[in-house]
């Protein structure tokens, strides 16, 4: 019987893969069959894989270059590429929600039945059902550009104290996963995402700029004192593109320590934040 967990002989995308989780999502690849991975980023990647595509992943025709560039069939689609509000509107809204859209809806075709996209989401995308009137308003605009105008005009709708539009994009990126596992279904794809907590990676800095150290260290510590690694996230990555989650589709999976499981129990304490 074969191991349902192994990615012998598949053929993966990865986005996002020079550093963080999608570094480490090469290594444990490799450590799980060692597939044929092509990787999406600005920067070269130094972990395992066949092929390297630069891809501006903020600019729809560099994508469109790189689906185009990508052979079939494609067992796995990471969408894994993601960037903090300090990146600004544009870039924020077309790295982390338009272009894995884009990428999807380009390789489906390529994508052979019994396959996933897996995507990279964020727990800060966790009240996506708060905004789902103006997230499926985006979610309903197919050009790029169009999509960016809209987020930048509708910054009333989530520019808060404790939100941005990395917030925004995440709650998109979770409604979208939702949304599109019922049209990828037909096709014998499985769409799924990883919502991760604060991870130790370069990004991290950057999250502490927008949200200020009290937040960042308040959340870690009542996740259970520590940062979550990459290759936590990689771990739960790898698992749902693989033959063993077959029939997983349409779920957000929350990775973060208990931390969310803690907050709707009401079991959070917030004397650290007052």
């Amino acid at each position: 019987m074969s191991n349902p967990f192994s990615y012998a002989g598949k053929r993966v995308v990865v986005s996002g893969a020079a550093t963080g989780v999608g570094a480490a999502l090469l290594e444990l690849l490799a450590d799980l069959g060692g597939p044929e991975v092509t990787v999406l980023d600005v920067k070269a990647p130094t972990g395992p894989h066949a092929v390297f595509l630069e891809t501006n992943l903020a600019d729809p025709a560099a994508v469109d270059v790189a689906v185009a560039a990508i052979d079939g069939p494609v067992d796995v689609l990471f969408n894994n590429a993601g960037v903090n509000a300090t990146a600004g509107i544009p870039t924020t809204i077309g790295v982390n929600l338009l272009a894995p859209r884009r990428l999807a809806e380009g390789l489906l075709p390529k994508l052979a039945p019994g396959t996933a996209v897996v995507n990279t989401a964020s727990s800060a995308g966790n009240n996506w059902a708060g905004h789902v009137a103006e997230l499926t308003e985006l979610l309903a605009i197919d050009d790029w550009d169009e999509a960016v105008a809209w987020t930048d005009a509708h910054r009333h709708v989530y520019e808060s104290a404790h939100s941005d539009v990395y917030f925004f994009s995440k709650e998109a990126v979770q409604l979208w996963t939702l949304r599109w596992s019922a049209v990828a279904r037909p096709h014998g794809v499985r769409v799924v995402s990883v919502c991760p907590a604060p991870i130790d990676t370069p990004l991290l800095a950057d999250f502490r700029k927008t949200m200020s150290d009290r937040v960042i260290d308040w959340n870690i510590a009542q996740a259970g004192g520590r940062l979550m690694s990459a290759r936590e996230v990689a771990m739960p990555l790898a698992f749902l593109g693989s033959d063993a989650a077959s029939y997983i589709s349409g779920v957000n999976l929350v990775v973060d320590g208990g931390f969310n499981a803690a907050m709707v129990t009401g079991q959070l304490d917030y004397s650290a934040l007052s």
